[in-house]
């Protein structure tokens, strides 16, 4: 089972890029999206239902702004929308696909770099998350969460962290939380299990400003989040970088599992 995610930064731009050209290539069981800057009305045959994929989408009520979706080859069992949490819903941030025993999420976590606001909100977020992450790692599915969730672990997975460390993304409360995701929960970052000591190779997000992606002066924030159980399956990992779809590279993660 080959699992891809991708923040998009606007699934229109990204076909104009030449992901549906890729996509095949990729030859993905499930593609996890997010930040789909689209709405339905927004959505042409082949952005709903690529060839030879499902597509599920949970879009934000606002136009050009967040949406996560899924594409898969085998339909779900089960698809759920939404968190539950009305403000959270309306900005499209949360799609799970059940099939069988396995649950693979898309889920795309506020960024606070636009100021105090959104940081104050992502910290919301992170907040109202956590029970519904307490309940996923109970829930006795094995559980993939895929998606851009805005934090840099540790030093390992940014350039510039000495500089980062009072800016979002690498704030220490940030840092704490996702960390006690793997150490209060038991998930397992996939891509830091398969490769301990990667650094600059598992970069998956660039800022535009400068020369970030010529400098390769990255941030490894997108991840694959697992239930231990299916993370000891993950056989190898990879990050797409001879083309660009966004400013964020495809997470590619293979396992030794079927749906």
């Amino acid at each position: 089972m080959r699992i891809v995610t991708l923040n998009v930064n606007g699934l229109r731009a990204a076909a104009s890029k030449g992901f549906y050209d890729w996509l095949p290539r990729a030859a993905a069981d499930v593609v996890c999206l997010q930040e789909l800057k689209a709405q339905a009305a927004d959505m042409s045959a082949a952005m709903l239902n690529p060839p030879g994929y499902h597509g599920y989408f949970h879009y934000a009520e606002k136009k050009g702004y967040s949406g996560v979706g899924i594409y898969s080859r085998s339909a779900p069992d089960r698809i759920i929308e939404g968190l539950d949490i009305p403000d959270i819903d309306v900005e499209g941030r949360y799609l799970e696909a059940q099939f069988g025993n396995l649950a693979i999420v898309s889920v795309y976590l506020p960024s606070g770099s636009a100021g105090e606001h959104r940081q104050a909100a992502k910290f919301a977020f992170m907040d109202r998350f956590w029970p519904h992450l307490v309940k996923l790692a109970k829930c006795g599915r094995e559980v993939i969460l895929c998606g851009d969730w805005n934090i840099a672990h540790t030093e390992k997975d940014l350039k510039n962290w000495r500089s980062n460390q009072k800016n979002s993304g690498f704030l220490p409360e940030e840092r704490a939380w996702i960390d006690r995701v793997f150490t209060e929960l038991g998930f397992i970052d996939v891509y830091r299990r398969l490769y301990p000591d990667a650094t600059e190779e598992g970069y998956t997000w660039w800022s535009n400003r400068g020369q970030a992606w010529a400098k390769n002066v990255g941030w490894r924030i997108d991840y694959q989040i697992a239930t231990p159980g299916i993370a000891a399956r993950a056989l190898e990992a990879s990050i797409y970088k001879a083309e660009r779809f966004s400013d964020h590279a495809p997470l590619i993660i293979d396992y030794d599992y079927t749906l």
